[in-house]
């Protein structure tokens, strides 16, 4: 071997010497950290201090993103702690004034931002602790970083959110601070959809911002939706605030009460003014992926204007008048005339209608036929799935069906028509005295239809075959009410005429004068009819058959067995 080539092999086995030599010199956190602490004993973090340390604290400014004497003070208060430092430990291990120490708050801050260390009471901000996590960390020797929160799905989002709001809970922050950590978690992701439609609320006030916060976060990690005072006051940074807060949820006048966003609980139909939670407009609008809004029963269909068959429909002429009058009200420019009127006479602007009479007489379809011409929609209400069988449902249920219909109210061109059918299963008499939970139920569920009555702001229409059963308090709440009469023989001769094709005038009349039948009975003899002439072909003698079925369509009436002696 030459004397160049083993002049090169020694320089290169000192060089890896030399760099092995470097490792093991390497400090590691805890052993930087330790010097560090013990170095700044009575130094009054003196420039000769900083000198002495400087290797140690360019370690742990490079490993945790700090300050020198942010990093200083994080080594103290491992020495001195790790649980309840406070800054008279600074004064004393520094060898300072207790007005000095007070130059560090700011660093705290920081350190509890970076989450090295957490306030035992962030109002207070005078006591602290090193946390756990940061503690495992360093028993491997590695830097505490905070969790990686950006790119989460919306749980994930939810997820991080909750253990934000945990420490505002355990007092390990301050409204203030966990504002600005939200915020900067939302900015971190702000392609979720959450994020975008909270954001696209503008709320200005940071006390508002979060309440709505900590109620969206409840109810998705917690399943509650049920607040009562005293439960979110840690979000507001001072008493006041909070004291003014709850006076305005208490009167209705919050700002997110005016922005549909939150509203108060109800009890027994009443409002109580002590209990809030999030609207379903609110949960529909922020929430949408996570389903909430749909939890309660499917209690409502939309039939499309669009979609009702035309059919035309014979009244008496008193009872022509009023329908004619129903369906100009309901025409869209005088509807919107109307309610202009209306509101600026101070009247409410909800109309309500009871369309009542035998069964049969046209209620239903006479609905149907004043939306079609009036191009507006159905909303009809499916009035056996409101009783539920789970004692709190129905309420739920009849709440979320007026929640619906004013979002379909902002929602659609024309006011929707909310129809009730058969409703006096719900709008029946209200029983006093009340003890069983299904009377307290029926009960409950009228309150809620009567106070969403008194606000209504939209077109209510409910049918009913048993006027006799509401309650005096619904009749008043109707605006209009309509009686279907069974047609005289004059209306049912015409009837009998527009349902079956080719039947003259004089053979309508007979069987209109020879069966006092509703119109609803006329038709099923009609589609009868229809049936039969597919099925067997045209029948020579008309009248009679059609007057064999009239025969067949009322049912004979039952004979009652006989109970006693002979």
């Amino acid at each position: 071997m030459s004397k160049k080539a083993t002049t090169k092999k020694k320089d290169e086995k000192k060089a890896k010497t030399t760099k092995a030599n470097n490792i093991v010199k390497m400090p590691t956190l805890i052993q930087a950290i330790d010097k560090v602490a013990e170095e700044a004993r009575d130094s009054k973090f003196s420039d000769e201090f900083f000198l002495s340390v400087a290797p140690e604290l360019g370690l742990l400014t490079d490993a945790y993103h700090i300050t020198e004497r942010q990093a200083a003070l994080f080594c103290i208060c491992l020495l001195c702690g790790p649980y309840r430092i406070d800054f008279n430990d600074f004064a004393r291990h520094l060898d300072v004034s207790n007005i000095c120490v007070l130059s560090f708050a700011q660093d705290i801050d920081e350190l509890v931002r970076r989450r090295l260390l957490r306030f035992r009471d962030a109002k207070e901000k005078d006591t602290f602790d090193v946390p756990q996590a940061v503690i495992k960390c360093l028993k491997r020797n590695e830097a505490y970083e905070l969790p990686k929160r950006t790119g989460l799905n919306s749980f994930q989002f939810f997820e991080a959110l909750d253990e934000m709001i945990n420490d505002l809970e355990n007092d390990s922050v301050s409204p203030s601070d966990l504002f600005l950590d939200i915020k900067q978690l939302m900015k971190d992701n702000s392609d979720i959809d959450f994020v975008k439609q909270f954001e696209a609320q503008n709320i200005s006030r940071r006390d508002n911002w979060l309440l709505l916060l900590w109620m969206t976060n409840r109810l998705i990690n917690h399943d509650d939706n049920d607040f009562r005072f005293g439960e979110f006051e840690d979000i507001y940074e001072y008493s006041s605030d909070y004291q003014k807060a709850r006076a305005e949820l208490r009167s209705g006048e919050h700002v997110l009460m005016k922005a549909n966003l939150i509203e108060h609980k109800t009890e027994d139909g009443l409002a109580n003014t002590s209990r809030i939670g999030l609207t379903d407009h609110a949960k529909q609008t922020l929430l949408s992926e996570f389903k909430i809004a749909n939890r309660e029963e499917n209690v409502s269909n939309l039939l499309k204007h669009a979609d009702l068959q035309e059919k035309k429909l014979f009244y008496n002429d008193n009872m022509q008048d009023n329908v004619a009058e129903i369906e100009a009200l309901l025409s869209p420019k005088k509807y919107s005339e109307i309610v202009e009127r209306m509101k600026k006479s101070g009247f409410r602007q909800g109309f309500a209608c009871l369309f009542y009479g035998a069964a049969g007489t046209g209620k239903t379809e006479t609905v149907y036929q004043l939306a079609r011409h009036t191009g507006r929609d159905i909303m009809m209400v499916d009035v056996p799935q409101i009783k539920s069988k789970w004692v709190g449902d129905s309420e739920k249920n009849i709440k979320a069906v007026f929640d619906r219909y004013r979002e379909a109210v902002k929602r659609c061109k024309q006011a929707p028509i909310l129809l009730f059918n058969e409703a006096d299963a719900i709008f029946g008499v209200r029983k006093n005295g009340a003890e069983n939970a299904v009377d307290k139920m029926e009960n409950t569920i009228q309150n809620i239809i009567l106070q969403e009555m008194e606000q209504l702001q939209g077109i209510l229409i409910a049918t009913t075959n048993l006027e006799c059963n509401l309650d005096s308090a619904f009749e008043r709440r109707f605006l209009y009410k309509l009686r279907f009469e069974r047609p005289d023989a004059e209306i049912r001769a015409k009837i009998w005429q527009s349902m079956i094709k080719g039947l003259r005038k004089n053979d309508a009349l007979s069987l209109a004068e020879q069966f006092d039948m509703s119109g609803g009975q006329i038709e099923n003899v009609a589609r009868k009819h229809t049936i039969n002439n597919i099925l067997f072909g045209r029948t020579k003698k008309l009248v009679d058959t059609l007057a064999e079925y009239c025969k067949n369509e009322k049912l004979e009436p039952k004979q009652l067995p006989r109970i006693g002696f002979n």
